[in-house]
């Protein structure tokens, strides 16, 4: 019998919880978040925002790349992807990409050293080693890929066999995701993604024997023909494999917004009641198996960095998710990335086309973004305190606000009652701590602070965005589906 922790116990009142609160979120990988970004911001404010960075100092950076294409279609994603099976089209993305890297870089001035970088898609392994090679080539050009950093990428495990992996290795990458979903052959067939455990197995083991440092794993709930009993079987599959971090995402039914979501047969998926049964055994399971519940989706073995970080205070949050790298500047490349660059947010072009013109043209292929004032500087980082470490010291708050948090703060404490009187948080003389049952629904925390929220709804889906931590709504690769998503 498992040991009752403050966050099983809690797993009673977050089930009748749950089903009462039925809102949506956003899941603040930023603040503001993307669907705040603006089509007035472009060439000159990006520009500024590098020169800015560059003026900064030598601090480490991150990156993100964007990889589209895929050789098929899974029914669930909502990813800004390109299915293609014709090779041909990835060499030219190759150079286009090249020379990103290259104009980014010059605006920035000395090379650069880099703590973190991610390649995302799509599927980034669509490219074979010798263009992953002329990547890498360009960005050792431009930038120091520290060797003590996190280089990691996305991998679907039907595509990749451990030759591949071995190669990988060779380039530099030093962490993997792999997509699983779901081992149940009746669900795979549903989403139209046949994978076997062996196919997995296979990556899991070549990473392992090349020195890979973490190997991540995602699984979807929600999906056709899914029950309690045979996610778990899923799990049990899983954790043969004791992956250092695993990801367990919401799938949110959206085909109005996504076309390959309407050949799910929507008879066939789990009810509301089922869904959260599936959460709650995966967390009841997980949690006695020896994860950390880091937060929202987000499990990790009690020696990851990530669960290390959290013990230690300093967890942060990125467009990767949850991240101990989490305070540098971040460089997005390729179509739909986007970048946090010297207190602004910007993004590239959706579509392949733009985004080759816009290089062609000598310009830098950004189509929207937002400057962040003070204000939104400020509630970034009390969103941060809350989400990743679960308290926010008001103290140390209002001697930097020169004022009493109440003040400062007077349109949030009404709710901020309501969130303690739910039991989502305590608030002990000069503290908001985060209860146990508030990290189970930490978003709907956060938002008390958004307020941007606040002043209005934003549009649920203001396109597919990439450089983003996965998606509540659907996953497989680091995209933001709809901006705002099911709490829960």
């Amino acid at each position: 019998m498992a040991a009752t922790t403050p966050l099983r116990a809690a797993l009673p009142d977050f089930r009748a919880l749950a089903a009462r609160i039925d809102t949506n979120g956003p899941r603040y990988t930023s603040y503001p978040t993307a669907d705040r970004f603006r089509a007035d911001f472009g060439q000159v404010q990006y520009r500024d925002a590098l020169r800015d960075c560059a003026r900064n100092g030598a601090a480490p950076l991150s990156l993100y790349l964007h990889v589209p294409f895929c050789e098929n279609i899974c029914y669930y994603c909502g990813c800004n992807k390109i299915v293609t099976r014709d090779r041909r089209r990835s060499g030219r993305y190759v150079r286009y990409l090249a020379r990103e890297i290259g104009m980014v870089a010059a605006l920035l001035g000395s090379p650069r050293a880099v703590m973190q970088s991610h390649w995302g898609g799509g599927t980034p392994t669509f490219l074979h080693t010798g263009e992953m090679g002329q990547v890498f080539d360009a960005l050792n050009r431009h930038f120091v890929l520290l060797p003590e950093g996190e280089h990691s990428i996305e991998l679907d495990p039907r595509r990749v066999d451990a030759a591949r992996v071995a190669e990988l290795a060779a380039l530099g990458f030093n962490r993997v995701s792999l997509g699983v979903q779901d081992f149940d052959p009746l669900v795979q067939a549903a989403i139209h993604r046949v994978q076997s455990y062996e196919e997995t197995r296979t990556v899991v083991d070549a990473a392992r024997r090349h020195g890979f440092q973490s190997v991540s794993m995602d699984l979807i709930y929600g999906l056709p023909h899914q029950r309690t009993e045979r996610f778990a079987a899923t799990l049990d599959a899983v954790l043969t494999m004791r992956p250092e971090r695993l990801s367990v995402y919401s799938y949110a039914h959206l085909p109005h917004l996504f076309k390959p979501q309407r050949r799910i047969d929507e008879a066939a998926l789990p009810d509301p009641g089922e869904k959260l049964d599936i959460l709650v055994s995966t967390i009841e399971r997980l949690t006695d198996e020896g994860y950390v519940y880091i937060g929202m989706d987000h499990f990790a073995l009690p020696d990851d960095p990530l669960a290390v970080a959290q013990r230690e205070g300093r967890l942060q949050r990125n467009f990767q998710g949850y991240s101990t790298h989490a305070g540098y500047d971040q460089l997005g490349f390729g179509v739909s990335a986007i970048g946090a660059v010297a207190g602004r947010y910007v993004q590239n072009a959706r579509e392949l086309e733009p985004y080759f013109a816009a290089l062609d043209a000598g310009e830098l292929p950004v189509i929207r973004g937002i400057v962040c004032d003070d204000d939104d500087a400020l509630r970034r980082e009390i969103i941060g305190a809350l989400m990743c470490n679960g308290t926010l010291d008001l103290r140390q708050l209002e001697q930097r606000l020169g004022q009493p948090f109440a003040t400062a703060f007077a349109a949030e404490q009404g709710e901020l009652e309501r969130l303690q009187a739910q039991g989502l948080i305590d608030r002990p003389d000069g503290r908001i701590d985060v209860t146990p049952l508030g990290r189970l629904l930490v978003r709907r925390v956060a938002m008390v602070f958004d307020s941007h929220l606040r002043r209005g709804a934003a549009p649920a889906n203001d396109g597919r965005m990439k450089g983003t931590d996965r998606p509540v709504s659907t996953v497989s690769l680091p995209a933001a589906i709809p901006r705002y998503s099911r709490v829960v």
